[in-house]
């Protein structure tokens, strides 16, 4: 199959390169958790800021204990640095997000000094392992899995941030401007019909549920060149598209009418102007913005309204990685070198998605733009297991979760680092879900007008 392999990651190559790879990006992930956790104090830090998310205190200590299981204790071998009871206070399963606060958690000064005693033995670590071996050790996988495991939770304390209260305490840059093209850009790009292969079986860091490489089949279809913006959404509410059950799925509009919802999260309407509050601020709802925080039935919504549909799964991942002229998958939509700043947004780079149309650079070889980064993206998908796979190292990452009340989301969002983002990342949450960075664009069969 046409699976590319990641470059500087495969096994077999530069050992120290590898070693460098794994300490940036772990370096890079604890940089990230200091900036979202030290720029509250220690009260606003234990504190539970919504019922869905936990108190970022327990996020903070919770890197650190993954990070000791399996690094230190699963591939160094080391004795627990804290008594068993500990495990099971940090057990995702074992305690959901509410209750989370009632439990003896780590003090937010204990659960730095945790996070600093692990990092620095799993430093000393990565200089002993060998990084060449198979299962955990194949091309680092356990390091990369930790890293990519930070910075998942990173974006989820960055939506701690955005549910939170208060004045602004995280800043950033302003993306840069949309290009002088991005008013012209087409509504939409014809994908050809045809097979192409879909998943990995050799990016190395890649996670079970994105394995194994497959081919699959998918008709010609046109999808949106941009996500969708909030300047074309807006176009939606004012139709009362919120208010008008023709657009809506059975349980999409039991859902709208019993929790009223009438906008995007975080939007209000002042004085004939629609506001939104972001990190903090209130502003003017920026149009030439993709839309940001909607839930999938309000995104399947507006994709009726607009005689379109979501893409499935597998025709947003074509769209963003097959290469019609050599019949290859990429890793990325512009190619298989990493992302950098003039490809897409991410990284928590800026505090807020580019206008639509931006990263011209990052586009695929059909024209899409911001395939990664900005916004997740729904799909119409339900979140399955692909065929042949394996659950790997736990069935918990993905196995569990298959089959249930769950739609998948592509492409990553200005809170995703790119050691968590690639263009076979899966995504995946309930349709109710809007406190997330989920936009979407829409698509329509070929024979579809």
């Amino acid at each position: 199959m046409n699976d590319s392999t990641a470059p500087g990651q495969a096994p077999g190559q530069d050992e120290a390169a590898l070693r460098d790879r794994i300490a940036a990006v772990l370096t890079t992930a604890r940089d990230r958790t200091r900036v979202l956790t030290e720029c509250v104090d220690d009260p606003d830090l234990a504190a539970q800021h919504s019922p869905l998310m936990s108190p970022l205190v327990w996020d903070l200590a919770h890197i650190g204990n993954q990070e000791e299981l399996w690094l230190l204790r699963t591939v160094g071998g080391h004795e627990p640095i804290f008594p068993s009871e500990i495990n099971s206070l940090y057990d995702a399963f074992e305690h959901p997000r509410a209750e989370r606060p009632r439990l003896p958690l780590l003090p937010p000064g204990e659960a730095r000094g945790y996070n600093h005693e692990v990092r620095g033995r799993v430093m000393d670590l990565i200089e002993k392992t060998p990084l060449h071996g198979s299962g955990l050790l194949d091309a680092g996988f356990a390091f990369g899995m930790v890293a990519q495991h930070e910075q998942q939770h990173d974006e989820t304390m960055l939506i701690t941030h955005q549910l939170r209260t208060g004045p602004a305490v995280l800043t950033a840059p302003a993306p840069p401007a949309a290009p002088a093209d991005a008013a012209t850009l087409p509504r939409e790009v014809l994908v050809p019909g045809g097979p192409f292969t879909m998943g990995t079986s050799t990016e190395p860091w890649a996670l079970d549920n994105e394995r194994p490489a497959h081919r699959v089949h998918v008709d010609a279809f046109h999808i949106d060149t941009t996500p969708v913006t909030n300047g074309a959404y807006l176009r939606f509410v004012a139709d009362g598209g919120y208010d008008d059950p023709r657009w809506w799925t059975g349980p999409g509009w039991e859902h709208r009418q019993r929790t009223g919802l009438t906008a995007p999260l975080y939007w209000r309407q002042e004085g004939g102007q629609w506001l939104r509050r972001h990190f903090g601020v209130t502003e003017p709802v920026p149009a030439d913005e993709p839309v940001l925080h909607v839930s999938w039935y309000e995104a399947d919504a507006y994709a009726r309204w607009a005689g379109r549909r979501l893409p499935t799964e597998a025709e947003w991942e074509k769209a963003a990685r097959h290469d019609p002229a050599t019949d290859r998958s990429r890793r990325y939509p512009w190619g298989d070198a990493d992302p950098g700043p003039e490809h897409a947004n991410l990284g928590q780079r800026h505090l807020r998605p580019a206008p639509a149309g931006s990263y011209p650079a990052g586009a695929s070889p059909l024209g899409v733009r911001q395939l990664i980064g900005d916004v997740w993206e729904w799909t119409a998908s339900d979140f399955l297991a692909y065929p042949g796979f394996t659950a790997y190292p736990y069935p918990e990452y993905s196995e569990v979760f298959y089959g249930g009340d769950y739609k998948v989301l592509r492409g990553g969002a200005f809170a995703v680092d790119q050691v968590a983002c690639r263009g076979t990342f899966r995504n995946w949450d309930h349709p109710v879900r809007r406190q997330i960075f989920s936009g979407f664009r829409t698509a329509r069969s070929q024979d579809c007008r």
